[in-house]
Parts: C-alpha cells; structure tokens; sequence
C-alpha cells in the first residue's frame, strides 16, 4: 500500500453569497451575517486531476492527500475549504482512500500568528492534515516546539523549502528531536530533485532546484539519522510523478538504507494518518473506551445472571415450577448435635492433670499401656541374646 500525502489541488475561483441587507442607520451598531464563500472548479480543471488521479493509480498509489496551500495566515473572514468542494465533485473510485490537507506558509509576516488558534479550530477540523512549511528560523522553531505538542490544532508534517539556493534557518538538533519525539516528521517533496515546479515555498527551477535538493535533502537525513522522513509527491504536471518504487531507489542516493527508503511512502504515512486522527480527541488519545459486554452475560430479563449453587431440573425450568429446596432434612434417628455459643459452653480447666484413657490397640486387644510394658519388659531379653551370640562368636 503506497501513499502520497501531496497531490496539490488549483486554486478555485471563489465566489461570495452576501448577507441581508442593513440599513444606514444599523450600521455600526449590529454586524450582518457573515457571507458565505464557496469554491467552484471548472471543467477543464476537474478533467486534469481525474487524469492525474488515473495515472497515480496506475503508478501503484491507492490513498492521496488532495493539498491546500494558505500563504502567510489562515483568515476566516476569506478562508474556504477548497478540497471539500473537490470531492464533490470527483469520480468515486473502488479501494482508493481521498484524505484532505492544508499547508500554511510561514514567513516574516506569519511569525507572530497563523491562524492555529482556539477560535479558528472549526476551520482546521475539516481537514484530516495539518502541515508547516517554515520559511524562517523563528516559525521553524515555533513548528517544532510548539505545534506538534498534542492539541486539536496540532501540525504533524513539516514541510522544507529545499529547492530554496539555501535553507533558510539551521536544522538543530534539538528542535529536530524535539519534534520527532512529539510525533512529526519531516517531509521531503521529490518534485524538486526532477527539477520540477511545484515545491513548498517556492525557489528555483531547472538544475538549480535539483542541486538545491540534493544538498538540502542530505541535510535533513544527517540530523534526523534518517527517523521520520516522509517522501511525497507535490507534483502539479503529470510528466513529473513517478512509481514508488523509482522513488525509494531514488531516496538512497541520499544515504539511506533500502528498508528505509521503502519505508517512507508506506509504513510513515501511514502510521502518520492514525496519529493524525487523534487530533479530534482529547489529549492525543487514539479512541473513546467503550464497555464491551460478553454474550454469555447478556440473557433475557427472566433469568438472572447469577449462577445457583445448586442446578435447576429443566422440567422446573420450563414449566415456571417452583424452585425446590435442596437443603437436607435430618433422619429422626440420628440426633443432631445442639449449637455450642462461643465462651458458655466451653468447659473450664482446674489445673489437674486428666488421667490417659486406656485406648484399645487396632490388632489386639489390649490396652495401650500394657503394650507398652511389654514392649519394657522384652527389651533386656533381646539385649541378652544379642550379648549370648557375640561370646559364642568370639570363642
């Protein structure tokens, strides 16, 4: 099961439906409902992506994240979900999994907020992704300290502008490791080693962006050791996409062992879409618990749960007989002992030594203490005769 989680999608023409009309005098006093802005796609623009999805299903991808890109902020004032009118209007396809994403560029302007607040989380609960492409050292720093802690609003994908002549801000270690410990990865677009347009953040095109890439590219495995990478597409011309396959044979290039590599497009994406479903519960949990009750407890309401000691006839059962009493019944020749109380009747002890009773012997019949004076009397008897046969021995 191959992945791509970067098919970009064109961005629509809007169109705005305004709110009832205010008067002069209303103005200023009570806000109007706000307009609502729908995204509307054109024909030739529906036509060219299902091409692009054909052809990725032909390459071996059977799930797509279908990309939304926002420069600098997320304002929900003009801010519309474009990817949920794109589905609408998609052909269904048997085994093939659409998923929705947005990426936020951040540059100097962005640094002071981007839209992940509490109060947008409506906006960002459409989407089942949420990625950073971090043009500078503050944002990239906020990326990974700060939006990939466990929140509704959390980032997992990072996405590096590495067709840029340089990256613009130095991939720390600490940041790095603080973000693969919260769960992110890092995500490396190989439209841009083809030398193809289409690259988060801009940058070069041509063999400049392949030269870029490359060098860039091997940056990021060396400070991540290679945990957490994420190979996607972020092709916009259908000429650039190539099978997984190609792509992992490409990704060793860059240092990578063929396991890893192979891992990328299949194992991290799809470990990341589990984990990016924990954003609409609490505290990153991936579900509600829920009592599953076995079908041996689950009876009709007329018999109760609790086994009987005794087992029922299921003549009785089924007749609704009453129960009958198992409990013995004491035999009138056989007396039954009375109950002893607890220090009543316990007999008291005078301080004399009870004399032993004579208890007969299992074999004879005689008592025990004239056994065992016999038993006294015949041991200077042996001795004697062991004694008689050493002497004569001896002479």
């Amino acid at each position: 099961m191959f992945i791509d989680l970067n098919v970009p999608v064109p961005v629509p023409g809007s169109r705005q439906t305004p709110g009832p009309a205010q008067s002069k005098k209303a103005k200023g006093k009570q806000p109007g409902a706000p307009q609502s802005i729908q995204a509307s796609f054109s024909p030739v623009q529906i036509i060219a992506i299902e091409s692009r999805i054909d052809l990725l299903i032909h390459l071996g991808y059977t799930i797509f994240a279908f990309n939304q890109t926002v420069e600098r902020k997320v304002d929900p004032k003009v801010h519309f979900n474009a990817v949920d009118a794109l589905l609408g209007q998609l052909r269904k396809r048997d085994g093939i999994v659409y998923l929705k994403r947005v990426t936020i560029v951040l540059d100097e302007e962005s640094e002071k907020g981007f839209g992940l607040t509490n109060s947008n989380a409506g906006i960002f609960a459409g989407y089942d992704f949420i990625a950073l492409a971090p043009t500078t050292a503050t944002s990239f720093s906020l990326a990974c300290l700060t939006h990939t802690l466990p929140s509704p609003l959390t980032a997992h994908i990072i996405s590096l502008p590495l067709t840029l002549p340089r990256l613009p801000f130095n991939l720390k270690h600490t940041l790095v490791r603080n973000a693969l410990k919260n769960g992110a990865v890092f995500e490396l677009n190989y439209v841009g080693a083809l030398g193809g347009e289409g690259d988060t953040g801009g940058g070069e095109a041509g063999t400049g962006a392949k030269r870029n890439w490359w060098a860039a590219a091997r940056e990021v495995v060396r400070v991540t050791k290679g945990k957490g990478i994420l190979v996607s597409g972020g092709v916009t011309n259908s000429g650039d996409l190539r099978a997984p396959r190609d792509i992992a044979n490409l990704i060793t290039v860059l240092g990578l062992p063929q396991d890893v590599a192979h891992d990328a497009s299949t194992r991290v994406p799809q470990s990341l879409i589990l984990r990016a479903q924990t954003r609409r519960t609490y505290r990153a949990v991936l579900s509600e618990p829920k009592v599953v009750i076995p079908g041996q407890i689950t009876a009709s309401t007329d018999q109760t749960s609790i086994p009987s000691l005794h087992p029922l006839p299921q003549q009785a059962v089924k007749a609704n007989q009453p129960i009958p009493d198992h409990t013995p019944t004491p035999t009138p020749d056989v007396a039954t002992p009375a109950p002893m109380s607890a220090a009543a009747d316990v007999p008291k002890s005078s301080g004399k030594k009870r004399p032993l009773e004579e208890t007969p012997e299992r074999d004879t019949g005689r008592t025990a203490p004239e056994s065992a004076a016999d038993g006294n009397k015949a041991g200077p008897s042996r001795k004697k005769k062991k004694h008689k046969a050493k002497e004569s021995k001896a002479a």
